[in-house]
């Protein structure tokens, strides 16, 4: 699979996108004092005087309408938690941009530094509850004179998960599909929003260099599920991904039914065998058989169950904590049902056996 940070680059690397998810997602009123149709990205490559570098953002010099230019600086995050000293890191990212600017002689001499704008995505399953302002990470008491000299910087944050299915469904921008795609966590599904991606590129020409992008994406689903690693190659043709997903939806759907029967058969026969060893009789041999062969396709299926709901918990939360794994074991098929129903909105693995 292509790296996720680069799949991300080239999405936020075009004009139309960046956008539509300014419009759709942030919708402050000082958008309109931007002329987003003249946007121009610039190199990301620059160096503080300490030696670091940032590669993996995305930046755009967008014109002002009174005159001069702001800089939106887009920090891709794909951490597992979210970043408590995210604050300061928008404060040193800011810092380096602003010394690439003065570097490059962006700014006239004798003038001041453009505005920045920072912009977090964030892909993570948490919720983001972290600061988003570097004032409430300084330990200073309200009201000291020591707040006269410390740095004010605060970011825009876009929890991607945050936002509701329901809400993403009625968004009509391809940032929209994006976050849906990302926190969709059941392979039928992403079938029927696939779907959704290939209307909307057929609506919105100018974006066709995208779709080998929502491809990838889309395709990480086959990779996790088949066990591939994420070095797995899968084609760059959305419409090609989006048969193979049809196709693979339908084959793991099989493959967990047989998995549960198979497991049932099996449990059932020895379950009987010894039942009959111990009843002694032919007739009791008979019923123990049978019985056990009802109770083990009853156990199979929840099994199955069980297994299916494992799978589906682990990829979406990484892996399970032992309460959670002895709940899944004692637990009927009702519970399993309710579980994995639960599972398509919860945002913590608490929530699902709350």
């Amino acid at each position: 699979m292509a790296d996720h940070d680069g799949l991300y680059h080239r999405l936020f690397s075009h004009a139309d996108m960046v956008v539509q998810m300014l419009n759709d997602f942030v919708a402050e009123p000082w958008l309109d004092d931007l002329d987003l149709s003249a946007m121009e990205r610039i190199a990301t490559k620059f160096h503080a005087d300490t030696g670091e570098r940032r590669e993996g953002d995305v930046i755009w010099r967008i014109p002002m309408r009174d005159g001069g230019d702001a800089y939106l600086l887009l920090l891709l995050e794909f951490q597992s938690t979210p970043d408590r000293w995210m604050a300061l890191r928008v404060m040193v990212y800011v810092g380096l941009l602003w010394q690439h600017l003065l570097a490059e002689k962006r700014v006239v001499p004798g003038g001041r530094l453009p505005p920045v704008l920072p912009l977090v995505i964030y892909n993570g399953d948490p919720r983001w509850v972290m600061p988003v302002s570097l004032r409430d990470l300084i330990g200073l008491p309200a009201g000291s004179p020591f707040w006269h000299w410390q740095p004010e910087m605060r970011f825009h944050i876009i929890d991607e998960g945050a936002y509701p299915t329901e809400d993403l469904a009625r968004r009509d921008s391809l940032a929209a599909l994006l976050f849906r795609l990302e926190h969709c966590h059941n392979p039928e599904q992403v079938v029927s929003l696939v779907d959704a991606v290939i209307r909307w590129f057929r609506l919105h020409p100018g974006f066709e260099p995208l779709m080998s992008a929502f491809a990838m994406l889309a395709g990480r689903v086959i990779a996790m599920e088949d066990g591939a690693g994420p070095g797995v190659q899968v084609s760059e043709n959305l419409l090609e991904v989006r048969t193979m997903l049809a196709t693979r939806a339908e084959e793991w759907k099989q493959q967990w039914k047989q998995q549960g029967l198979q497991q049932g058969l099996q449990q059932g026969l020895q379950q009987g065998r010894q039942e009959g060893r111990q009843e002694g009789r032919q007739e009791g041999r008979q019923e123990g058989r049978q019985e056990g062969r009802q109770e083990g396709r009853q156990e199979g299926r929840q099994e199955g169950e069980a297994a299916m709901l494992t799978r589906q918990l682990e990829r979406r939360f990484g892996e399970l904590p032992s309460w959670a794994r002895d709940r899944i074991a004692s637990a009927d098929i009702s519970s399993l049902e309710d579980w994995s129903l639960r599972l398509l909105d919860a945002a913590s693995i608490e929530q699902v056996f709350a």
